[in-house]
């Protein structure tokens, strides 16, 4: 390995990146396409066409998705999330289903998926395809893939107490008629009705993000299989148009709830099979999802994560991302803060979203690759303006409205309108990023960590704290603060003066809940040293974990303030050099097959381990082999997009080589 084979790596991985950002300038990415989108696509259209007894409605993209997911069936009879994915029981079961609607196979003594007599059909008829013996022999082998995987009580179990996907799920196989809507949960859609700041007081039994399919699923489950208690029947009677108001308020524009294609079919097809097709949700949902089919027929899992890909990729070239963007990313990324409270969570004003679309919903991980991204755009600026050179603190400015006012073009003049331009944009930088710090600190869980959407919303998974998020947002805050005192902070809890800052005592406030977020990511570190993440995982590692990427994330938070001596540091760093695969590259762990993504950041967060040069050398030597070979681009399905639901998204090894690959070249030229 050479200093020069790395800065040729570098720039090649780097200009291949760089090729990526569209006429404006950012990043867009590409999503994986999905079976699970796909299939829940074709449900929604062909529920709604059977509901408008218009059997022609939308047949090319039934027939185009149907065909799709056929070429794409796994070897073993079932479907994985993406083309990549390994085969699952809840996906299967999504295309099974809508394979025997479309294909109209399922007779009348047929059998449902926990081996009972099956309820009369509920899907459009059937539909003419290409080949339909090939669409029967796509059907078969998925129902024999069910029937090994253990159908119903599976799925069921998949997902425990968290009826997030489950009910979904099975609610698609019923309108199927695959399943009685007797096996189906109730979802009580009337606590929707409920103001929206005490939902996390009744506990709902979805995530914070799925208040959509609460009504919708909710609605159809009761209008198919009303519960015998007549006093909650009456309630959930007269809760039907005022939870239908509440849906149709927090839906989008775009009609696409988050921007999801899942998410979205999941309301369609359960108001449409309720007779609800005219209904103004039905509608939208219906135009979002014939606007969200790609030309092969397929649908992907979310539209894009452009303010997620952009924001990783500025902070991975960070002042090699060339001038002609600085300015222009930086106005779209300002533009995009949330100035109001958001419909659908409810949450105040200072967030960012993972996209700039209308589905889009701020969260505590893009948020802080916001500020941070921010952060790196406005550091020319500051140069240019001596009396504001310091960095934002981010502490004690409040702002009560995001502005939105333009970024002057070009470089600035010396002129003083100019100056006056100059300096508008550096306090509307500064604001942006005071109430991106104030939105996240209210958002902090009482246990010290950061969920994703809601605080304290409940006890599933996905609204839990994380150790990924949490490392996230201590980046992004510290980063305000002088090094020396996160450093302190890290190492003995020590809260330092904040005399550097105009509110002093703010600061402090903010140093001590940026401790119990330390705090917090102590008492979940495993005892092997690893951290496991919330929005990450490996198809192949135990239980769909990725240490790899929880351990790496927390990890270079803590290089990144000098705490890299620290016992906790060193066992997260012991763990990775453990957990590197025999080729060079690493997994999700032990005998998981090496990635790029993962690669890149175990490289990246052992740059700055004295113990770990043999390792680093292994893995630089891992990815370069790959630049040169022209296989540093190939993407691996690590990605969560909800609980057990994979993606992969087309941008990340490019991201992730990139930020690692130049923190290498730096380290060489420092001749470290």
């Amino acid at each position: 390995m050479t200093a020069e084979r790395i800065q040729r790596a570098y720039e090649a991985v780097r200009t291949r990146l760089l090729d990526e950002r569209n006429a404006a300038g950012h990043w867009r990415g590409e999503l994986a396409s999905s079976a699970l989108s796909t299939a829940t696509a074709i449900s929604a259209l062909c529920e709604t066409a059977r509901q408008r007894r218009d059997p022609t409605a939308w047949q090319d993209l039934i027939e185009n998705g149907c065909g799709w997911l056929d070429r794409h069936q796994n070897d073993d009879g079932g479907w994985g999330d993406t083309v990549k994915s390994l085969s699952n029981i809840s996906t299967t079961m999504l295309c099974h289903a809508v394979l025997v609607a479309v294909s109209g196979q399922r007779s009348a003594t047929s059998h449902d998926l926990a081996g009972h007599p099956g309820p009369p059909i509920s899907a459009a008829a059937p539909t003419k395809t290409s080949d339909p013996s090939t669409l029967n022999s796509a059907t078969d082998r998925a129902q024999e893939y069910v029937d090994r995987a253990g159908g119903v009580p599976a799925l069921v179990a998949r997902y425990g107490k968290d009826k997030t996907f489950s009910v979904p799920i099975l609610t698609h196989c019923a309108l199927a008629g695959l399943v009685d809507w007797r096996q189906i949960t109730p979802l009580p859609f009337e606590l929707a009705c409920v103001p929206a700041r005490f939902y996390k007081t009744v506990r709902l039994p979805v995530v914070s993000y799925a208040l959509p399919a609460l009504i919708a699923i909710g609605q159809v489950r009761h209008h198919f299989a009303p519960t015998w208690n007549p006093v909650t029947r009456v309630l959930r009677n007269r809760a039907i148009e005022p939870s239908l108001k509440v849906l149709a308020r927090i839906q989008p524009p775009n009609g696409g709830f988050l921007e999801a294609t899942p998410l979205t079919s999941f309301v369609t097809m359960s108001l449409a099979a309720k007779g609800l097709v005219d209904h103004p949700v039905v509608r939208r949902g219906v135009d979002f999802i014939i606007n969200s089919v790609r030309p092969d027929g397929s649908w992907p899992i979310d539209t894009n994560l452009a303010t997620w890909v952009t924001t990783l990729s500025v902070n991975a070239l960070g002042d090699d991302l060339p001038e002609e963007s600085r300015l222009p990313i930086l106005k779209w990324l300002l533009d995009q803060q949330y100035s109001e409270v958001h419909p659908y969570t409810n949450a105040d004003p200072g967030g960012w979203a993972w996209t700039d679309l209308p589905g889009g919903v701020p969260d505590a991980d893009d948020t802080p690759g916001a500020i941070l991204a921010i952060l790196e755009l406005s550091r020319e600026l500051r140069v240019e303006s001596p009396e504001r050179s310091r960095q934002p603190s981010g502490v004690g400015r409040q702002a009560s409205k995001v502005g939105q006012s333009e970024i002057p073009p070009g470089v600035m003049t010396g002129t003083s309108n100019a100056n006056a331009r100059h300096q508008e944009l550096i306090e509307r930088v500064d604001a942006a990023i005071a109430t991106g710090v104030d939105w996240l600190l209210g958002l902090q869980n009482r246990d010290g960590g950061f969920p994703t959407f809601c605080r304290g919303w409940g006890t599933l998974p996905f609204d839990r704290s994380s150790p990924d998020i949490t490392a996230h947002c201590l980046r992004a805050m510290g980063s305000l603060h002088h090094p020396a005192a996160m450093r302190r902070m890290i190492e003995s809890g020590e809260i330092v003066d904040g005399a550097e800052h105009p509110d002093p005592q703010s600061a402090r406030q903010q140093m001590r809940q940026l401790r119990l977020a330390m705090d917090f990511l102590m008492s979940t570190q495993r005892r092997d040293g690893s951290w496991l993440p919330l929005w990450f995982g490996n198809q192949h590692g135990a239980h769909d974990e990725n240490p790899t990427y929880g351990t790496a994330k927390v990890v270079h938070m803590l290089n990144e303030f000098g705490a890299n001596e620290t016992p906790r540091t060193q066992s997260g760093m012991g763990w990775l050099r453990s957990n590197q695969n025999s080729d060079g590259g690493w997994g999700a762990g032990p005998g998981t097959p090496s990635s790029v993504e993962e690669t890149a950041l175990a490289v990246e967060a052992l740059l700055d381990d004295p113990h770990a040069v043999d390792h680093v050398v292994r893995g630089l030597n891992w990815l370069m082999d790959r630049v040169e070979a022209g296989t540093i681009a190939e993407p691996a399905p690590i990605g969560f997009y909800f609980a057990k639901l994979w993606y992969f998204e087309r941008l990340y090894p490019l991201i992730f080589a990139v930020s690692c690959l130049r923190r290498a070249v730096q380290r060489v030229n420092a001749g470290s």
